[in-house]
This record gives C-alpha cells, sequence and structure tokens, in this order.
C-alpha cells in the first residue's frame, strides 16, 4: 500500500520553507501529493490560478529532481475533508498523512466536520518558527481519534506573511520572483524601479 503525503499550503507566494518540507516529505513518503488552498480561516491576496502557478514553479525547480512530488490543483478544496475524499477516489489502496504545520494545529478543531477527516488520515505536523507544541496542545485532536505524529524538521524562519508585509527576495526560488514580476503580483510589476519588495536591479 502507497503512503502518499496531502500537503496543502496557501502558497501566497511559496518560498523556500516550502520547498525544504516538500523535499523532507519525499524522502519519508511515497508520494507527495501538493496544492495551492483556500484556507477559509486566512484571507488569499493573489488568485489561485498563480498561487498554483508558482507552486508548480517551485517543484520544478527542486534539484535534485524529487521525482515523487506533483501539484494536483485538482485537490484545491477550501475543506480538508473534500480533498481528502477526491485524492481517495483517484488512490483507491493508499495511506493518507495529512501534513500541517504547527501554526494550524489551534484551527484543526474547528475544520469542517473533523472527526470524520481524523479517522480518514493520519495527521503530521510540521514545526514551524514561533509556533511551538506541546503535548496538551495536540491533545484534543487525539481525543477526536487523531492519529498525530510530529516531523523531525523545524520549517525555516520565513513565511508568506512576511513577504507580503515586508518583502525579501531571499526566502523566494528565482523562478517565482521572475514570476511575481511578470504578473505583477504583490504590487511589484516588471518595470517597478526601484523593486520595492523584490531584489533592487543593479543600477549601472
Amino acid at each position: 500500500m502507497p503512503s502518499i503525503a496531502l500537503f496543502g499550503t496557501s502558497a501566497d507566494p511559496p518560498h523556500t520553507a516550502h520547498q525544504e518540507i516538500l523535499v523532507w516529505l519525499s524522502h519519508h513518503f511515497d508520494q507527495v501529493a501538493v496544492w495551492a488552498s483556500n484556507n477559509p480561516f486566512k484571507s488569499h491576496q493573489t488568485p489561485l490560478i498563480h498561487r498554483t502557478a508558482m507552486l508548480q514553479l517551485m517543484v520544478k525547480d527542486i534539484n535534485p529532481v524529487r521525482h515523487n512530488i506533483r501539484v494536483y490543483p485538482e485537490l484545491s478544496s477550501p475543506r480538508a475533508l473534500v480533498t481528502v475524499n477526491q485524492a481517495r477516489q483517484r488512490w483507491k489502496a493508499a495511506a493518507f498523512t495529512l501534513v500541517v504545520g504547527s501554526d494550524l494545529v489551534m484551527q484543526l478543531p474547528r475544520w469542517y466536520q473533523v472527526e470524520t477527516l481524523l479517522r480518514q488520515v493520519k495527521l503530521l505536523v510540521v514545526p514551524r518558527p514561533g509556533y511551538p507544541l506541546s503535548e496538551s496542545d495536540l491533545e484534543p485532536l487525539r481525543q477526536m481519534g487523531a492519529t498525530v505524529a510530529i516531523a523531525d524538521l523545524t520549517g525555516l524562519p520565513v513565511s508568506s506573511t512576511a513577504f507580503r508585509d515586508a518583502g525579501g527576495a531571499d526566502m523566494l526560488t528565482p523562478p517565482i520572483e521572475a514570476y511575481i514580476h511578470q504578473k505583477c503580483l504583490y504590487a511589484v510589476c516588471q518595470d517597478d524601479f526601484p523593486k520595492n519588495l523584490l531584489t533592487p536591479s543593479p543600477t549601472s
């Protein structure tokens, strides 16, 4: 039975910490299914079509190539249970693990039909800087029937929110930085000068 990691992220924009998590997952699961999600608990600045395109660029940019990582736009849904049901239709004989950041642990009990969701998947929590975990945080999920593991990985200290608030090209891969300029996302356009969010162009 193949093991499949299900990893939805807002990808607004996707950054180097997302890439690091995907690579880590690819070494621990047979397949990694990733998608840009519309989290009902978050406000998204960029349309889903652009966030999906950037996610695809990020996966393509992984070096060395990890052939078991793939973007599945069709899995995107505001409700994780819908995503899992779609995954079960696609892979009828697989063991699924839902991957979430530690920043989402406190939200999870409020997710749509969460007890049904937790009966269908294992849960893997990836620690994020600024969002420490304790057993007391996980206990409500276990009482709902969740099988919870914590990844032995701490994500890089970067976030999509930090980029949207203050910029910083060092947290982006070059293809995503170029895409943001090309599509004029986050108030950044190709002909902007100076580029107030991304790496300034060198001056002569």
